[in-house]
């Protein structure tokens, strides 16, 4: 499985953007797919994530109601919608997998990265 990030760019302060995560490999759908964070020197933190059939979700307490996190199998996409966008938001944003049944969210347990997609939130 590889993946590939998209979306980000400059937000104004209290918008929305999308990103998106598209998979390359058939066995996507076996993964649990998070979406983390890096700003400036700080550490690269997990902002919500889901499991392989996407009834399992976890959201971070700062973004809980305004970040959503959804995936489409068939389409080997994962999608994080990010709403009522904060100064705090802007950050570098990965997604990253792990071939694992449960839910991770700690950073060891995703060994498949994306590239980073920058996220900027003018105020």
């Amino acid at each position: 499985v590889q993946l590939q990030a998209s979306g980000g760019g400059l937000v104004p302060l209290g918008g929305s953007t999308r990103l998106s995560c598209e998979a390359s490999g058939r066995s996507f759908s076996r993964y649990a797919v998070a979406w983390f964070r890096q700003a400036p020197g700080k550490e690269r933190d997990v902002v919500g994530a889901i499991n392989w059939s996407g009834n399992d979700i976890y959201y971070t307490d700062s973004v809980k109601g305004r970040f959503t996190v959804a995936r489409d199998n068939a389409k080997l996409t994962v999608w994080l919608q990010m709403n009522s966008l904060k100064p705090e938001d802007t950050a570098v944003y990965y997604c990253a997998a792990a071939n694992d049944y449960w839910l991770p969210i700690v950073r060891f347990r995703y060994t498949i990265w994306g590239q980073g997609t920058l996220v900027t939130v003018s105020s």
